[in-house]
């Protein structure tokens, strides 16, 4: 599985890990929370990875620090949140 940002035509700041088969980690660090307007980011980071390949998990690695109206964007878009 790729796991190299540009290959999605994504900025190379973005990092990506593999977490099984078909299941991509979108790892985000953030000193401070992340507020909505992170998380309406990151919809957009998964929709042009689905764009690529439609058949990918993604699930957003973050630490606890994420305001409730960024984990129910992130629902409705079908991202799973992993807590590091």
């Amino acid at each position: 599985m790729e796991t190299n940002p540009t290959f999605y035509g994504l900025s190379a700041r973005v990092q990506l890990e593999e977490l099984g088969d078909n299941q991509l980690g979108i790892r985000k660090v953030i000193k401070s929370r992340i507020i909505q307007k992170d998380a309406a980011k990151i919809v957009e980071i998964v929709r042009q990875i689905k764009s690529v390949n439609s058949n990918l998990e993604l699930t957003l690695i973050c630490t606890p620090n994420i305001c409730s109206k960024s984990l129910a964007l992130l629902k409705q878009a079908g991202i799973k949140v992993l807590f590091d």
